[in-house]
């Protein structure tokens, strides 16, 4: 039943507006989420869910869901370059299965293999557990008027009749062709056209005992011209995702060419059944904001990347993190005039880069275009096989940033946000592959195993978590100005992990519900007060404004060089 009011109204029931619902509803905030489809999904478009993601999973309790999922956890995650599935091999990247794979130092989760059709239901089972959240499908956002006090929406249910929805903040979670960014006339910057796609869904039983390469997760197929087709085991049974990677050139893909290329692909003819034909467009693009006083922006409403590296989603989840809590403290009363307008200036940057990575990727993936393999690797004998071990090993190297790639996910900052109270400490390099954890404010809270077998990630609180390393420092002032603040924090006592002190680099460290450092010190003292009204938006530690946009798909302007050292008065 759709509710006549609600503090926030979401729109869009992907994965990004579920996890808002989710978070909302677990955080104890009322919150209305709408969808114009009935939420079938016929082209899961995205199957990893990022180690990031998988910890905010754990937090609310789903994480195991996610690893169970019927994605088989014994399927090897290969990725191979090959001719044909019948012809030459030129290398791959050996990689286990989900079931094998170590967790990185860096997390108590790792990544997983859950495609949306799988990772969108244990989301909605999520959601449906909160007495919060309300879930509306077949119901399409019409118009909205945003005011001073909220915002009133029109939207069509199923029925063909329109209502009225009076909102708190709206949230557009509505996908590349956002309905609410073209209503708030927000631009998007960057790159509009990276490729012209056709992703192509097929049923195959046991495909791989028709060829000799074995199982594996990914396929990119390489010619004389270079790459011209991927294939990805979706559910590691029986459904395929061919991806006819294309060119800048718009163009329809044909059903006999698309038969073709199936062929081409195998080698061979074999049986097999076309599920559905989705052409697509690969975009490198960030909305120059991402909403309004009252309106807001997450996910592909206001970033839409290649997803050569699995970020798109990811990203958009993190959005969501952000938001929610921003959203709770305001609705709740304690959060201050600063706290939402942050949203955009942290946020933004990890978008970009993001999709700037993703464009590495697509670029790196597309190398064979103008490097593509020498004539002789396509024929037979000594020279043709050393000729394809030369090729193959150049492209192994060259695809390794796409694979391992947990930096992206883990090694974003929001130390230029006004919102976080810098320390002028300096920042650690950012890999892509092997993030440096830190307890540095912006940063996220850093991982480690407790003596008592919990990670650190496992100690943090809705609201915001004080950790102390050392019973002699006083922390009576922080708690009592919280208190009567308004501003929900706990006190967590750990004076036996010095090692984790180390990490974290202070004797106090006040974390964010989002799990990102606030501040960090030594000591209190009298700027407890200070401290508690820039993290909760009250009063901003140092002037940053909405970042640069997106030029040629390239980062414009700094992240680290809009901060400040000292926080304000």
């Amino acid at each position: 039943m759709l509710p006549d009011t609600t503090p926030i109204l979401i729109v869009g029931a992907g994965p990004v507006g579920l996890s808002l619902a989710g978070d909302l509803g677990w955080r104890g905030v009322g919150c209305t989420l709408i969808e114009k489809t009935d939420g079938a999904i016929v082209q899961p478009k995205m199957d990893m869910v990022g180690v990031r993601t998988m910890e905010f999973c754990r937090r609310w309790g789903i994480a195991k869901d996610v690893e169970y999922s019927p994605y088989p956890r014994d399927y090897p995650q290969d990725n191979v370059w090959l001719e044909s599935f019948t012809g030459f091999e030129f290398g791959r990247e050996p990689m286990v299965s989900k079931a094998e794979e170590p967790k990185p130092p860096q997390s108590p989760q790792k990544r997983e293999r859950c495609p949306q059709d799988m990772f969108d239901p244990i989301l909605r089972k999520f959601v449906g557990t909160m007495a919060d959240a309300t879930v509306a499908y077949e119901t399409e956002l019409v118009d909205f008027t945003e005011d001073s006090d909220g915002v009133t929406a029109i939207v069509r249910t199923g029925m063909g009749d329109t209502r009225k929805i009076r909102a708190g903040f709206l949230v557009g979670t509505d996908g590349a062709a956002s309905t609410v960014r073209r209503k708030l006339g927000i631009k998007m910057h960057g790159k509009p056209v990276l490729t012209y796609t056709t992703n192509v869904i097929f049923r195959c039983k046991d495909l791989p005992s028709l060829h000799d390469k074995g199982k594996a997760y990914r396929f990119i197929f390489i010619g004389p011209e270079g790459t011209w087709l991927t294939i990805v085991a979706i559910d590691g049974a029986d459904r395929w995702r061919m991806s006819i990677v294309g060119s800048k050139e718009k163009r329809e893909v044909p059903e006999e060419e698309i038969h073709a290329y199936i062929r081409r692909a195998m080698g061979k003819d074999f049986d097999y059944e076309i599920e559905s034909v989705m052409p697509w467009v690969r975009r490198q693009l960030v909305a120059s904001s991402y909403g309004t006083n009252r309106v807001f922006l997450a996910g592909d409403s206001c970033h839409l990347t290649s997803p050569t590296g699995g970020f798109g989603m990811n990203t958009g989840i993190a959005d969501a993190i952000d938001l929610a809590w921003k959203l709770e403290a305001v609705h709740k009363g304690w959060g201050g005039p600063h706290l939402l307008p942050s949203y955009t200036i942290e946020r933004k940057p990890v978008a970009i880069r993001a999709v700037t990575e993703a464009g590495r990727n697509l670029g790196r993936m597309l190398a064979t275009r103008t490097k593509a393999p020498p004539p002789v690797a396509f024929e037979t004998g000594p020279a043709a096989e050393a000729a394809r071990k030369v090729y193959g090993d150049w492209y192994t190297e060259t695809m390794k940033p796409e694979w391992f790639s947990n930096g992206i996910h883990l090694g974003y900052t929001y130390y230029h946000s006004p919102v976080v109270c810098p320390d002028g400490s300096q920042a650690p390099v950012d890999d892509v592959s092997d993030p440096v954890q830190t307890g540095r404010p912006g940063h996220r809270a850093p991982h480690i195993w407790l003596y008592d077998g919990r990670s650190s990630l496992d100690l943090f609180a809705k609201g915001f978590t004080l950790i102390r390393f050392k019973a002699e420092v006083e922390v009576e002032a922080l708690l009592n100005a919280a208190g009567q603040m308004g501003i929900p924090v706990t006190l967590v006592d750990l004076f036996d992990e010095a090692e984790m002190r180390d990490l974290y680099g202070a004797d106090l460290s006040l974390v964010r519900p989002d799990g990102h450092v606030g501040w960090r010190g030594d000591t209190v003292g009298a700027d407890s007060e200070k401290i508690l009204s820039v993290v909760s938006g009250h009063k901003k530690s140092q002037e940053a404004e909405i970042p640069p946009d997106l030029v040629d798909g390239e980062i414009a302007g700094a992240r680290e060089g809009m901060a400040s050292s000292a926080l304000k008065a």
